[in-house]
């Protein structure tokens, strides 16, 4: 549970022509659905069937995610799958940071229609993260990650420690991740800044090299750090989403 106020999915039935597309988007690792509720509800705006879960583990407590296995954070993600899909034609899968990884893996699981990641996350630049399963029992937390934002005055909701636990988990789910890449054969849209203190150049050196898909469109953010869904560059990610849905969607109904 969520406390009063604070984070909480978002969801929205869609109306109009472009009520039988649904789009599925999940927030980042340590972070909450506060990051990405403007572009929800930019796309719900347009029409959409959306769908935002608040994943296991997060908008609560540091501790809670520390309990919580990855395997709960994509279970919470295609669990919102299933249901956007059965009111829906066709789904697309979106997300920030982690939330790329979920919506990677889900588009090698599931048949989905396109997929939209925002500096999706598939490596890590530390090199004590490797260690993070054993440093958990002397170092339980470490500093923040959130609220890597240019654009001043901006909170995403994030914990204001990183559990070393979690982030043992996150590198497991990375590692899976970038194994199913090549089953990934739908199209692929990803926003990348140029500069991100949080996701190395790495994790996008991946998507390129492994992708199953030849159609990958990689747009850059030059004005946004990490969270870039709520940067300066926001609109045009919600924009070029948009695009990329309606130009997808039209090309699966011809």
């Amino acid at each position: 549970m969520t406390s009063p106020g604070g984070p909480a999915p978002f969801s929205s039935a869609g109306e109009g022509p472009n009520a039988s597309t649904g789009v599925l988007l999940s927030h980042g690792f340590t972070g909450s659905t506060v990051s990405m509720l403007g572009w929800a509800r930019y796309l719900a705006e347009a029409g959409y069937a959306v769908s935002l879960p608040l994943l296991p583990g997060h908008g609560t407590t540091w501790q809670e995610l520390a309990r919580t296995p990855w395997q709960h954070w994509y279970r919470g993600y295609e669990d919102a799958y299933t249901e956007l899909a059965a009111r829906t034609d066709r789904v697309f899968a979106a997300g920030l940071s982690m939330g790329g990884a979920l919506a990677l893996r889900l588009a090698a699981r599931q048949p989905v229609a396109g997929v939209a990641v925002v500096n999706p996350g598939l490596t890590v630049a530390d090199p004590r993260a490797r260690y993070a399963h054993l440093l958990k029992y002397v170092l339980p937390s470490v500093p923040a990650i959130g609220n890597s934002i240019r654009l001043p005055g901006q909170d995403e909701g994030a914990y204001s420690r990183t559990p070393v636990g979690a982030v043992a988990q996150l590198l497991r789910l990375f590692k899976d991740t970038a194994e199913h890449l090549p089953e990934v054969k739908v199209p692929v849209i990803a926003f990348r800044s140029t500069v991100d203190p949080v996701v190395p150049e790495s994790s996008m050196d991946l998507v390129r090299r492994q992708l199953g898909t030849t159609e990958l469109e990689v747009v850059p953010l030059p004005n946004s750090y990490h969270v870039a869904t709520m940067d300066h560059d926001a609109p045009l990610i919600f924009d070029r989403s948009h695009e990329f849905i309606q130009r997808v969607s039209a090309g699966a109904a011809a």
